[in-house]
């Protein structure tokens, strides 16, 4: 199966967090699976880490090439994705949220989160 992590799943996975829920863990440790992360992921964290907070501090560049590096697959943002958020219901108003949404219901992947707002949307989605 191939997963989508959204931006706080590929976060918490690429730092080991414990916030990383178990049943999120073995999935990704799972080898039946192929793990993904989205641009637009690195888009936002590249947006966030610019407002210079210091809570929120990470280089996309590092983080792509430690993905990339441990097998992770990069999907590029793509017409098709974009002009799939206009299918999308209007439950949520975070727009990486929405092409995360958009990119795994094009591509037929499952995408992470534990957002309950991106869970409540239809489609390819597993919270945790």
């Amino acid at each position: 199966m191939k997963l989508l992590l959204d931006t706080h799943m590929l976060l918490w996975a690429a730092g080991s967090s414990q916030r990383l829920p178990e049943a999120t863990r073995a999935l990704l440790l799972d080898q039946d699976n192929d793990l993904v992360f989205s641009v637009a992921s690195l888009w936002e964290i590249v947006i966030k880490s610019g407002l210079g907070r210091d809570h929120f501090r990470v280089d996309a560049a590092l983080l792509r090439r430690e993905l990339r590096i441990n097998s992770y697959e990069e999907l590029p943002i793509a017409a098709d994705h974009v002009l799939a958020v206009a299918n999308l219901p209007p439950l949520h108003k975070d727009p990486f949220d929405r092409l995360l949404i958009a990119q795994a219901t094009v591509e037929g992947m499952t995408l992470i989160t534990t957002d309950p707002l991106v869970a409540g949307y239809p489609g390819p989605i597993r919270a945790v």
